[in-house]
């Protein structure tokens, strides 16, 4: 297993330059093709026109959609022509969770821009919460402070669920070039501490036959989960986080706080989520 495709989705209100450096980075280390999306859709406003007026406020709107996109397909070009196997470009005027999840089909892989903004446009960019739940792929994301995809350390948030299961089936590409691999559970108020002890274990002997070598990490409940797996990623200088997204249902981590919605649009570090 590899990631001979990566698809990097781009948006059109935010910067791009750490998901293309992420990208490029992933596209060396598995000499995969590249293929780069984005799409938009005009935003209609708030206030009602009519006649010439509001067609030429439409046909503003999509020249300016159309200039952005050109921009966006240069900037990916002058980063990833050197550095991929293939390049590829695909855009459209749609929604773009939408159009990213439609395109996904033809990647192994998909790398998205994470996000911290409450207000992000869905008109202009791919939602990362929407991505996870529907794309049916890994999905990379880098917050925009990350220059480069660090795999020194590498921290599997393991909990004994089918997504966590899904996530480290998914991530065995890029664990198997990861120069340290961390499997840590974090024992809820609700878990049998020896139960947790031994998923763990039997975690780290998984990847050990497939020649993957890694450390255990159980932490006894101290403060939220969201809070420790920070502490531990700190800890062990993780540069990417793996994990299952939404192991409770997304209503459930929206209203009370979850680590899904920490990774997905707080997190410093990469994640590497699936679901």
């Amino acid at each position: 297993m590899t990631y001979a495709t990566v698809m990097v989705s781009l948006a059109l209100d935010q910067s791009n330059e750490a998901s293309l450096a992420v990208a490029g980075d992933v596209a060396e280390k598995f000499d995969a093709c590249v293929i780069g999306v984005a799409a938009a859709e005009f935003s209609p406003p708030l206030y009602y026109t009519s006649g010439e007026a509001a067609q030429s406020f439409i046909d503003q709107g999509y020249a300016s959609i159309n200039k952005r996109m050109a921009e966006l397909e240069s900037q990916f070009r002058d980063a990833l022509q050197k550095r991929a196997k293939e390049i590829d470009w695909r855009s459209a005027r749609e929604m773009p969770s939408t159009y990213v999840v439609k395109q996904s089909r033809a990647a192994d892989i998909l790398i998205a821009n994470g996000s911290s903004s409450a207000l992000a446009d869905p008109f202009t960019g791919a939602d990362p919460n929407d991505l996870v739940m529907q794309i049916g792929r890994p999905l990379l994301l880098v917050p925009p402070t990350v220059q480069w995809l660090d795999l020194r350390s590498v921290l599997i948030a393991w909990k004994d669920c089918r997504e966590a299961r899904r996530a480290i089936v998914d991530a065995l590409p890029m664990l198997r070039k990861a120069k340290d691999i961390t499997v840590a559970a974090i024992v809820e108020e609700e878990d049998n501490p020896s139960l947790v002890s031994a998923g763990v274990e039997d975690v780290v002997g998984w990847l050990s036959r497939h020649g993957i070598f890694a450390s255990e990490l159980v932490a006894e409940g101290n403060g939220s989960a969201t809070a420790q797996l920070d502490r531990i990623a700190a800890d062990t200088a993780a540069g990417i986080v793996v994990a299952g997204a939404y192991g409770h249902s997304r209503f459930r981590e929206w209203v009370l706080g979850g680590m899904t919605r920490h990774l997905v649009a707080d997190s410093t570090r990469c994640s590497l989520l699936s679901r």
